[in-house]
Order: structure tokens, then sequence, then C-alpha cells
């Protein structure tokens, strides 16, 4: 394979930005451009692993908006790739293959998807525990072909393999959004076998679930609304099958658009209700034509984001300004990045109020920004104040002069203010780097590159992403000594004390260093850092959601610790009423995750113990590490 470029693919910067863009509802128009521009990045720089991913990401995206061709040629690429890559019979190679099965199976390749799923649940089998909820969603996936087979059977068969993972698993079947999902996809595997009470009865566990959980808004949600109708249709309940498969076609429009299959069938199902309506001398609700409903209302345009706004103040006004200046704009990275929600791409409505606003940042070496700095600064500073509505931009005193997160920097400058270093240390130099903590790292590495033709920007940026890793096994195993102590040791023996306030900082402890636990063994270089407290569990969510993210479940478990640990730790009422069952539930959480860590240990060879208390990990993860420095710690 060609050398990789020491340049870095920002491979999170753009995961980012993904995220943002379908929060945003704009994956439809935006999603494959910026898919399609970072992969051609990654192969310029020989980046496997990025391109892997980003194919990955375009097989998803095309099969959501039912581009079946282009989704059946990207999972070629992919799976040519991966095998390229030497990692046949991994957990990577398994979950690129369940993508492209799934993306056949949705064009209707029902034999070579068949094919792939069951390579892929061989590898899974070999790879993940009995309980990985990965092998449940695998279940689901071939259950769904199985009936899209017509081999109803054996896909009840593989939907209750799937619900025997998920309940066995699950720390709160009532709320488990997994389990919701199945029970929907169970729905009219029952009903084509004539089995209407137990096809009744999935639809109300699924909803009950969605409801429980404040899922409405989630896609999946999409299709246990779906499931409703269709049980209420065949029931006979035709007006309430009217309204839930509007509301379906609403999620549906607003999640993917209303160019798929996706919408398109479910349109198709509403027509086919609202004409048994008219048949029986009922008014739909809805109005419709012929068998084609009405396209559901738009939905509000959401709040444009920090970087979404940045991106187009660029594009609109950044880009003409750089025309100015002929012999340096090749030279000139632009983006944002730094402090700020908005670098982290989790700003909203309430973020508005303060440091927000159209601006970016330019980036320029030392050379250019004598020559040409101040004359950019101004420039930049003559640029229209405000961008569709928004601005001029707001900024707190703590954000201006030096602090400034805006204009025109040059590149040992912008990184000596967030770091304290006009570079990433030496590989060799692992005491300034554990100097380094990961929320400086973090800021220092959000947000998005817009533009960097020099590659000046990136290559300093890159030095920042990528710890060295006897530093990054050291600091794994100190959060394994934090995890054990705070979390194992100390949350039982506060709690037998009756002090409350001691457990609840325990359990803070605990959570801290769980979460700097799950970003380090996801690797800085693709997870990028944990940011600091305020937005440490919105990372988790966004990085657990991602494909192929490692110890996927822990930022659920740690949530509902959160939930637990008053009642835990002072009682839910006078007296402490039901302290005792929130104690027993807390440690079974802390034990759980502890567990996955475990799991996840043995599955990168840091470890051969199964040993569950993580302090006796230490050694094991110790013996990895080559500095003698770092050894003696």
């Amino acid at each position: 394979m060609p050398t990789p470029d020491p340049r870095a693919f920002d491979l999170d910067a753009l995961l980012r930005e993904l995220d943002g863009i379908f929060a945003a509802h704009e994956g439809a128009t935006r999603a494959e451009p910026l898919l399609l521009t970072g992969l051609a990045e990654a192969d310029e720089l020989h980046d496997a692993g990025a391109r892997l991913t980003l194919l990955n990401e375009l097989i998803g995206f095309y099969r959501s908006q039912s581009r079946h061709d282009h989704a059946a040629e990207t999972s070629d690429r992919a799976l040519v790739l991966a095998e390229s890559m030497g990692i046949v019979g991994t957990d990577a190679h398994a979950s690129t293959l369940i993508n492209a099965a799934t993306a056949l199976r949705a064009g209707g390749r029902y034999e070579r998807a068949l094919g792939l799923y069951r390579q892929a649940l061989v590898a899974s089998e070999a790879t993940m525990a009995p309980s990985d909820r990965r092998l449940a969603a695998l279940h689901n996936n071939l259950s769904i072909l199985f009936s899209e087979m017509q081999d109803q059977p054996q896909a009840a068969a593989e939907l209750d393999a799937a619900l025997a993972i998920l309940e066995a698993s699950s720390h709160d079947p009532a709320r488990d959004m997994d389990i919701a999902t199945t029970c929907t996809n169970l729905v009219l595997v029952h009903f084509s076998m004539g089995q209407k009470d137990a096809a009744a009865a999935c639809v109300e566990r699924s909803l009950a679930i969605f409801r429980a959980g404040g899922h409405e808004d989630d896609a999946h949600y999409a299709s246990a609304v779906a499931g409703h109708a269709e049980a209420c249709y065949r029931m006979g309940r035709l007006t309430d099958a009217e309204a839930l498969y509007q509301r379906a076609l609403e999620i549906i429009a607003a999640c993917y658009g209303t160019t798929n299959d996706y919408y398109a069938v479910t349109a198709g199902n509403l027509a086919e209700v609202q004409a048994d309506l008219h048949a029986a001398g009922l008014t739909p609700v809805t109005p419709s034509v012929g068998r084609v409903p009405a396209a559901p209302a738009e939905p509000a345009a959401p709040p444009v984001t920090g970087l979404a706004l940045a991106r187009e103040y660029w594009e609109t006004y950044g880009k003409p300004m750089l025309a100015r200046y002929p012999h340096h704009r090749a030279r000139i990275a632009v983006g944002l990045v730094g402090h700020g929600s908005e670098c982290y791409g989790f700003d909203d409505e309430i973020s508005r109020d303060h440091d927000f606003g159209p601006g970016f940042c330019l980036w320029l070496t030392a050379e250019d920004h004598a020559a040409i700095g101040d004359e950019l600064q101004a420039d930049y500073e003559a640029l229209p104040a405000e961008l569709r509505g928004v601005g001029p931009r707001r900024t707190t005193s703590r954000a201006r002069g030096a602090q400034r997160r805006v204009g025109v920097f040059e590149i040992g400058d912008f990184f000596d203010g967030l770091t304290g270093y006009r570079a990433a240390p030496a590989a060799d130099r692992v005491h300034e780097w554990l100097l380094l903590d990961e929320a400086t790292l973090a800021a220092a590495t959000n947000g998005a590159v817009f533009a960097d033709p020099f590659g000046a920007f990136g290559a300093a940026r890159g030095g920042f992403l990528r710890m060295p890793r006897d530093v990054q096994l050291a600091l794994v195993s100190r959060r394994l000594g934090m995890v054990a102590q705070a979390g194992q040791y100390n949350v039982p023996r506060m709690l037998a004390r009756a002090d409350g306030e001691a457990a609840w900082l325990a359990l803070a402890e605990f959570t801290r260093a769980t979460a700097s636990l799950v970003f380090l063994l996801n690797g800085p270089a693709s997870a990028g850092y944990l940011p600091y407290y305020k937005w440490q569990f919105a990372a988790l969510r966004a990085l657990g959601a991602r494909m192929g993210s490692r110890l996927p479940e822990v930022c659920t478990d740690l949530s509902e610790l959160a939930r637990l640990s008053s009642t835990a730790c002072f009682g839910a009422g006078p007296g402490g009423t039901g302290a005792l069952a929130a104690q027993e539930r807390v440690y079974v959480f802390v034990e759980q995750i502890c567990r996955q860590v475990v799991i996840e240990l043995q599955a990168r060879g840091l470890t051969v113990s199964d040993e569950s208390f993580l302090e006796r990990q230490r050694p094991f993860v110790d013996a990895h590490i080559d500095d003698a420095w770092l050894k003696s710690l």
C-alpha cells in the first residue's frame, strides 16, 4: 500500500461537521459533497482508515436516499479496501460487511446481501461477547432480509435472537430504544404469520419505550409509528392508522427528505388507508390527491450552527477577499477551531447569547504573517458584519485582543494561545505531553478546516492529534486506576458510611475518568479528545453514535448513573426512601461499565486478564509501554 502522508487527515472534524449537517436536517443536499471532498483528501494522503470510514458513511447515505446503484458500487470499494488493509475478521471488517449487506438488501440484491450478513455473523461471533448489542443489530438486519425474501419463520427467529440479546444486556428495558426497534420489526412478521395478538402487543411495547425514553424525534421512531399504523389498519382502526402514517411521513421528511423509498412506501400506505376511509364513507383528516398524499408541511428551519455559519461566511465573503492576495492565498488555511461550543458542533439557540456570529479564522505561516498579517486583518475586519440576518458577532471581553477567536493568526501563535506550545511536543518529550490536559488538546483539534492548500496548519494541528502511543497507554493506565478507586472501591464504602456527599463526589470522579477512558481507547487520531466538563456528555453521545465506535454503550450507562446518583446518595424523600434500591443499581452499572472496559482491553490486546477490578488491569497495560520514565510513574 502507498506510504501514508505525514499530514493527518482530520476525520474527527469532518464527522463532527457531518453530525451537524444531519442535526440541521440538511443531509439530503450537503452530506454527499462533504463526504466526497473528504474522500478525495483522504485518498491524496493515503489514509486508508479514513477512506474506509468515509466509504461506509457514503454507503449509508446512498441507502437513505434510495440510490441503490451508488450504494452497491461504494460497498464494493469499501470491501476491497478492507481486504487490502488486512483487517478481515476484525470488528471494522464486520461493520463494513453489515453496512454493505444492508445497502444491497435495500436495493433488492438479496442473495449477495445474505452472503455478506453471514460473513459478518461469523466474524462478529468470533470477536464479540454473546451479550454484545451489535450482534442483536445484526440479527435484526437478517430478519428484515428474510422477511423480504418471504421466509417469515426465519425472520421471526432472527428477531427473537436479537430481542434475547437486548433484554439480557439492557439496564432499563422500559426505555431501551433498541428493544423498541426490534419490537417494531416483529409487528409485521407476526401479522404475516397470522399472529395478530402478538403483533398488537409488540406495537404497544415499542411505542411505550419510545415515549418513555423521549425518542419521539429520533428517525427510528418513524418505523415504530409506521408499524403501529399498520397494526391499526389491519385491526380496522382506519382513522388511527391515517394519523400515525401522517406522523411517520413528517419524521421521514424531516430526517431523510421526500425523494426516497422509505417516504414513497409510507406515502403509498397512507394513500391506501385514505382510499379505504373514502370507501367507508369517512373523510380523511389529511387531504389526498388520488392515491398520493399531500406532502407534509416543511419543518421549521433549524437555527444555523456556528460552523455552518462560519463556512458560509467564508464562502460568501472570505474567498473574494483572498483574491486580493494572489501570491499568498494558496498558502493560507481557513476554518474555525478553538474555544466555544460552535467549534465542537454543540451550539444551539441558547449559545447565541455570547461569542456567536459570522466569523472564521485565517492561519498564516510566520513568514506570511509578517508580510501581510496586519493588512489581511484590516480587510477581515472590513467584511460585512451580518450574514443571513445573523450578526454582528457578539464578543465577550474574554474573547478579544490576544484571546480573540476569529480573524488572522500566525499558526504558532494560535496554538500557543490554546496550549502553551507553538507546536506539539516531540514524541520523546513524554513529560510535556502529560502537561497537556485533554480539554486543552480538544480545543486545539476541534472544529473544521475549510481550506488548507499549503498544509502548514494541518500539519501543526495533526501533531497535537498524534499523541505518542506510550503517553496514551500511560493515561489509559491512570484512568483505570481512578475508575477502580473512585467507582469500584470508594462509592460502596462511602455509601456504607452514609456519607452521601462523598459518594456523590466519588461517582463524579468515576464518570470523568470513564469518559476520558472511552476517548483514549477510541484513539485521539479518530475520536479527538474529551472536551471540558460542560460538553463531555454531548461528546460521548456523538462518539457513541458513530459506526465502529468503541464502548458505545458506556455513555448510556453513565447517563443512568447520573440520574441515579441523587437518590442513591441522598434518598428519594424523607428518611431516604428509595436509596437502597438505587444504590444496588449504581453498583450494577459501575460493574457493567468496568466489564465493558475489560472486554475492550482484551480486544485491543492490552490484557489477557478477566479481572474486573480495573486497578489489577494496570500492570497488563503498563507492560506495553516502552518509555522507561513512563513505566516508573
